[in-house]
């Protein structure tokens, strides 16, 4: 029997309640289906482990990480530590660590989610955004000069390497490409004249290899119009990594809400483990109230059962999701109900069971 053993970091604010739920499920499901065993080790890393220590998680971190299959991510952040050091010292940390250069986001209406949209199926908002994940933007290649004076100038460097936006764009045209599907570049060619027309010329090289696969490019300012007024316009779509975590939150405002976005950082070629998270953040407002929507936690499982090539167990747990939204007898406050976050993973079991 397979035995999957997965690294758990529930992190800050609504992240431990939101990952207790999360387990629960991927354990549920392991028992219900019997192929296969799921062994968790906890690691105290976030907000509160800087407060103690001074760093966001142990200077040999990615070394006691790295035999697991799988790392199970709640939420990173809390007042009282800076946004960039919270970010930088455990998220991007493992990221980058752990060359997890895909960022896979599904934007899907499921029946019974809440779309603020007029007019719009639920096969209208059916897509997946592959956002690079190890470097443009979000590099930190930078410098801040004559701090505390007059002349005080911040620099902040893009880095987008060849192999980095072949090998991305070379995924999103694989899966699009498996899943009959068309793909759409976003990126900024007019403004940036360096980076963003380098990136357009790749991803034109690159579809020479897939005469199949239909294609079409935006711009973010118009793809992001589009996101709202013709959503069935996107399939696939691959993107830089600034450009790709704004569409997400977005993708996830048209998409039933922040309670609904789950997200995978995926090192493809499974050198290093994986990491799956909810993109919610860590809300600390609403920690420790009962209040925070676990779903997201809940689909960033369903992405983990299909990483381990159990696609369908993750359909499973997506169908269990959309069957609850419909039958609305067990819902967080966000979505219209008056459940407590703990209730929604047995809801979840119970339906998986039928």
């Amino acid at each position: 029997m397979d035995k999957y053993r997965i690294a758990v970091i529930a992190g800050d604010g609504i992240g431990p309640e939101v990952i207790a739920a999360g387990k629960q499920v991927l354990s549920g499901i392991a028992e219900l289906d019997g192929g296969f065993e799921v062994e968790y080790t906890e690691f105290p890393w976030g907000c509160e482990y800087y407060l103690d220590k001074g760093e966001m998680m142990p200077e040999d971190g990615l070394e006691q990480l790295e035999g697991f299959d799988a790392i199970y991510l709640g939420a990173v952040g809390y007042p009282g530590v800076p946004d960039h050091v919270s970010l930088s010292g455990l998220l991007l940390k493992i990221r980058r660590g752990f060359d997890e250069y895909i960022n896979l986001r599904p934007v899907k209406l499921l029946r019974g989610a809440p779309c603020p949209l007029a007019d719009v199926s639920c096969e209208d908002i059916d897509m997946v955004v592959v956002r690079e994940n190890s470097e443009g933007e979000y590099a930190n290649v930078g410098a801040r000069l004559y701090p505390g004076t007059e002349q005080e100038v911040a620099l902040q460097t893009s880095v987008f390497s060849r192999h980095g936006c072949e090998r991305v764009i070379r995924y999103a045209y694989e899966l699009a490409k498996a899943e009959g599907k068309s793909l759409t570049s976003i990126s900024k060619g007019n403004a940036l004249g360096y980076s963003m027309v380098f990136w357009d010329e790749i991803f034109a090289e690159i579809g020479k290899e897939y005469p199949d696969v239909p294609t079409q490019k935006f711009m973010v300012d118009a793809a992001s119009m589009f996101f709202v007024k013709d959503p069935k316009r996107f399939q696939i779509v691959v993107t830089s990594n600034l450009f790709g975590d704004i569409l997400t939150d977005l993708g996830a405002a048209i998409a039933g809400g922040m309670g609904l976005a789950a997200g995978a950082n995926l090192n493809p070629e499974r050198k290093f483990p994986s990491m799956f998270e909810p993109i919610h953040g860590s809300a600390p407002d609403i920690a420790g109230q009962g209040l925070a929507n676990p779903l997201a936690a809940i689909w960033s499982v369903a992405q983990m059962l299909d990483f381990f090539g159990r696609e369908d167990l993750g359909s499973r747990v997506i169908a269990a999701i959309e069957t609850l939204l419909l039958e609305k007898r067990v819902l967080t406050q966000d979505l219209g109900g008056t459940a407590k976050t703990h209730e929604i993973a047995p809801a979840i079991l119970e339906i998986l069971k039928r």
